[in-house]
């Protein structure tokens, strides 16, 4: 019955802060702003189909590391380190190292950048792969697993 994750909420230290911050990343678009309430909505990729919260000190002004993904495609994945870095974004891989090197998970398979939000939440861009997952396989260098598949480059 469930098809998937339609909205996911956070909660900011300062929502104008954070605002700015989201407001920056491609394919996140405004949809709503609840000033009394110090929140903003957005929708994540096209209307209608997923959208994350963003509330400064709900339920509490402290802040909890919160780790969430967004899914895009392997071609957007490929650009999208220079983009966040053109936005002085930096970004870094699963095992928290420069995302020149980026890991793929066999399991699923998928592979993914992380960076941090101004609060230090935990943000991924995921794009699955069209190969067979390998749960047998540790996670490993997406050029280790394209070499593996009789790939040359990624």
């Amino acid at each position: 019955m469930i098809k998937g994750i339609f909205e996911t909420h956070i909660n900011v230290s300062d929502v104008e802060r954070s605002a700015a911050f989201y407001e920056r990343l491609p394919g996140i678009t405004l949809l709503h702003e609840d000033t009394a309430r110090k929140s903003r909505f957005y929708w994540v990729g096209a209307p209608g189909v997923s959208m994350l919260g963003i509330r400064e000190n709900y339920p509490t002004p402290l802040v909890q590391r919160q780790h969430f993904a967004f899914r895009v495609e392997l071609d957007d994945l490929r650009s999208a380190r220079e983009e966040l870095s053109r936005l002085g974004i930096p970004t870094e891989n699963f095992h928290g190292e420069d995302a020149a090197q980026l890991m793929v998970f066999p399991f699923m398979p998928a592979v993914s950048i992380y960076f941090d939000d101004p609060d230090g939440h935990s943000i991924e861009y995921l794009a699955m792969l069209d190969d067979e997952p390998r749960p047998d396989l540790p996670i490993m260098s997406w050029q280790e697993w394209d070499h593996l598949h009789g790939r040359t480059e990624s």
